[in-house]
């Protein structure tokens, strides 16, 4: 429960400040707190929105894995960087709020705060870069504002725990991610928190999204060799 506060408190925090601050790729109580089971179900195709993010990303010259082409048997690094295809990792709706979780090739990324920038570069043993994208499936535009925290589990033991900073991507299209390294191969559970948008909002949104909402799944992870 004092985890809980505290990364509520996080994110709460990280939200108003986030409403001023721009990204360059780049919880609360369990009171009122929703829960939705996704599943990662074998899915290894990228499910998007929106047909431009699709179109951006084959320009990525092989680093999101989509395109068979680009991604050899034995992987090749590009920029020191090796390349995994995209695997969906969950993937829920939320009172019209479509949640997806892929993981991705991870690359470093500049966090920029309004006057600093701070590159955050690629952990060691990296496994691959988490992308959580918040979609309207009404109007299909990305949903700004909010706040994301995952967690990772294997055998009930936390091995990731960290905040998804928002992002912008020329390829990838705002979303909300971060790097993670994986002790290895196996069935790991992701739990996602996702904080209300803190924006004013037009009446169509008056009700919704108004209480923090979890999402959780179990995928399967394998490290890809090169």
């Amino acid at each position: 429960m004092r985890i809980e506060h505290r990364r509520m408190n996080q994110l709460a925090a990280v939200g108003v400040a986030g409403l001023c601050a721009a990204l360059v790729a780049a919880c609360g109580s369990s009171k009122g707190l929703s829960t939705t089971q996704g599943s990662a179900s074998g899915m290894s195709a990228m499910r998007t929105t929106k047909t431009s993010s699709m179109s951006g990303m084959s320009g990525m010259s092989g680093m999101s894995g989509n395109n068979p082409s680009h991604t050899p048997a034995r992987l090749l690094k590009i920029d020191g960087i090796t390349p995994i295809p995209t695997q969906m990792l969950a993937t829920s709706d939320w009172q019209h709020m479509k949640i997806q979780a892929m993981a991705m090739t991870a690359v470093p990324f500049v966090v920029y705060n309004g006057t600093r920038e701070q590159t955050e570069k690629i952990p060691k043993h990296v496994s691959f870069h988490l992308m959580v994208t918040l979609n309207d499936d009404r109007s299909h535009e990305p949903i700004p504002y909010a706040s994301v925290w995952a967690t990772i589990t294997r055998d009930g033991k936390v091995v990731y725990d960290e905040r998804q900073w928002p992002m912008i991507s020329e390829y990838l299209g705002p979303h909300y991610g971060n790097n993670v390294a994986l002790p290895g191969a196996g069935t790991y559970k992701l739990s996602l928190l996702i904080s209300p948008p803190v924006a004013a909002r037009h009446l169509e949104y008056k009700n919704v999204w108004l209480r923090p909402h979890r999402v959780s799944a179990t995928f399967h992870w394998r490290p890809e060799k090169t």
